[in-house]
């Protein structure tokens, strides 16, 4: 049967599954998130219809200069393609270009319970840094369903520290489909393993962060060579000298896992490669094989960052196609709900 199906050329073509993932444009990618994230995304691009967002709307639950949010989006979209992603294989698109988010975000917060919303760990945490908190912040969870149900995904590559609001969307895809009849999917986590646990190179025990106030701690994507060299051998270590991965060596170990990462390398074969050479031969090892996967990267985002008629052009195109799966999912949801259809449609 299967034979009889690819040679027909009027057989309907098989839908791919959908893949929706978004980063807020908060200045630039770093190591962690190249390798746990966008490198896998771009891995994506072939087998699943993909969506990628800017989401410049939540954003601004953290109070945000206006200057500073339009040049970080158009920096975010520049990284993305400069990773990868590829505009002629996935929709890329700034969420406050879409309609439909917000509006979809308020049927889902009708059938939210606030107390789900206030038991957030990412809401109470970042509620506690601030004197005042806007309730966008508390609704921020709920903006994110629609983000994702918006275009049906059936899968969501996110962080681990997205996990609890992804259940969240799943719950309220399936309270919105018991309501009132089946809609959406009901969404699937994929939470990325490989590089997803990238290291402070100054604090091996803490995830790296772009908010780490120390300028050695993390790489970012549009590094230099220098800076990536400088940031590598100033990277803390342990006592010894043996390259070795273990729960009592985390700078070494670390190390390890960002050389296996950029290199495509098992972590034994490291380890034997450099047995007795010491860490100083292994850390310039680690900052050659890092230079070589981030300087392409770094090389195109500079190209791409100064050609805003290029970066509009993407945004414009992504922009539509992601406005004409959300546009079919709200007439689905409007009339589910009861809403009167306007006049002229």
């Amino acid at each position: 049967m299967s034979i009889v199906t690819e040679q027909n050329p009027d057989a309907a073509p098989v839908a791919k599954p959908v893949v929706l993932t978004c980063a807020q444009p908060t200045g630039r990618l770093h190591l962690g998130n190249y390798l746990g994230a966008v490198a896998n995304w771009e891995r994506m691009q072939d087998d699943y219809e993909c969506y990628f967002g800017v989401v410049d709307q939540h954003a601004i639950t953290i109070p945000k200069q206006p200057a500073t949010l339009r040049r970080d989006t158009y920096a975010c979209l520049a990284q993305y393609l400069a990773a990868g992603i590829d505009p002629a294989r996935s929709h890329i698109f700034a969420q406050s270009h879409i309609h439909g988010h917000t509006e979809l975000a308020w049927v889902l917060g009708c059938l939210c319970p606030l107390g789900q919303l206030e038991r957030m760990t990412q809401f109470k945490d970042k509620a506690r840094k601030q004197e005042s908190v806007g309730a966008g912040l508390l609704y921020y969870p709920v903006l994110m369903a629609a983000d994702i149900l918006i275009y049906n995904a059936n899968l969501v590559p996110v962080g681990e520290d997205q996990r609890q609001h992804m259940e969240l969307a799943r719950d309220l895809a399936e309270k919105f489909n018991r309501t009132y009849s089946p809609t959406f999917n009901i969404p699937e986590a994929s939470i990325g393993v490989s590089g997803a646990r990238i290291m402070s190179l100054q604090n091996p025990n803490a995830k790296m962060s772009k908010s780490d106030p120390d300028p050695l701690a993390t790489i970012y994507i549009i590094d230099t060579p220098n800076e990536i060299r400088k940031k590598i051998l100033a990277a803390v270590t342990d006592s010894g000298s043996e390259v070795r991965a273990a729960p009592e060596k985390p700078g070494i170990t670390n190390l390890l896992s960002i050389f296996s990462a950029v290199a495509a390398l098992p972590t034994a074969e490291i380890e034997a490669n450099f047995a007795g050479k010491g860490y100083g031969v292994f850390k310039q090892a680690v900052a050659d094989a890092v230079i070589a996967r981030l300087d392409p990267v770094r090389t195109r985002y500079e190209e791409l960052i100064h050609d805003t008629a290029r970066l509009d052009t993407v945004f414009k195109e992504g922009a539509a196609a992601a406005q004409r799966t959300a546009n079919r999912t709200l007439a689905k949801v409007h009339r589910k709900v009861g809403f009167v259809q306007p006049m002229g449609k």
